[in-house]
């Protein structure tokens, strides 16, 4: 498996960063990520205040307890200790579990959508900050997740082709960037799919079976190894869990994987 460099120490990286807002500022105002106001502060580069203004940055939505131990889903009124929700019962996750850093709702919903479909691709780094949050879950909190690698959920080339990236490898980039885990895209995507929003549960299940698969040996690379590794599964949005599941058993059922969490910008 192929990772990314081991990053800068963390006084040089954040030097770094900083003189490189400060270059673009002279060219680039800042703006707000969400609301588009002018930004004037030099915050640090991994600051959400950085991307974000003062009162869009406190007025995130965070996902917070109580939530469904499996998908993740939030629940109101008090409930104690863990449990798992209605969604997911009888249904076979192939994953540990999956966690997000907010709801899918309002300025995060907004700049995922700009991100994916409106070719906003600076989006990238306000994005992979909040993803960052989901690294902050009290599991995931007692890893040391310099062991871990993030794989990112693949695009069909032809739909990489017609969006010119996939957004679930940028976000892998810029995390692995903040944080120093290690990046790989070990799996291909290999069949189109109908849109999953029209299925039901199950027809989505059916829909991807046979979509994904381990990236094999190419002319200058070798093929994708994941045999005991422990792998964060990312992608901007969790919805139903069907995409990220199936993309999990190819991970382990087939190439071994020892565990697979699922991280996301947002909970649909």
């Amino acid at each position: 498996m192929s990772f990314a460099a081991p990053p800068l120490p963390g006084r040089a990286r954040r030097w770094l960063g900083s003189l490189g807002l400060a270059a673009l500022d002279l060219v680039y105002p800042r703006v707000c990520a969400a609301c588009g106001r002018a930004q004037t502060g030099q915050e640090a580069p991994q600051s959400l205040k950085s991307v974000f203004c003062e009162a869009c940055a406190a007025g995130l939505p965070w996902v917070h307890e109580p939530y469904c131990e499996r998908c993740g889903e939030m629940f109101d009124g008090a409930i104690n200790g863990t449990f798992a929700c209605s969604n997911c019962d009888g249904v076979r996750l192939h994953f540990d579990y999956a966690v997000a850093a907010c709801p899918a709702r309002d300025e995060v919903r907004e700049m995922i959508h700009r991100f994916k479909y409106g070719h906003e691709l600076h989006l990238r780094r306000p994005l992979s900050l909040l993803l960052a949050r989901a690294l902050e879950e009290k599991r995931l909190a007692q890893e040391d997740l310099r062991d871990w690698c993030l794989v990112p959920v693949p695009l069909h080339p032809n739909r990489e082709l017609e969006r010119e990236y996939n957004q679930s490898w940028e976000l892998c980039v810029r995390l692995s960037e903040l944080t120093g885990i290690p990046a790989a895209p070990v799996l291909e995507r290999i069949r189109e799919t109908e849109i999953q929003a029209r299925l039901t549960r199950l027809q989505r299940q059916q829909n991807l079976r046979g979509a994904f698969r381990l990236r094999p040996a190419g002319l200058w690379r070798p093929a994708a190894d994941v045999r005991g590794r422990k792998l964060l599964l990312v992608d901007d949005v969790f919805t139903t869990g069907s995409t990220t599941s199936e993309c999990a058993r190819v991970l382990t059922r087939e190439g071994g994987a020892a565990r697979v969490v699922v991280i996301t910008v947002a909970r649909g």
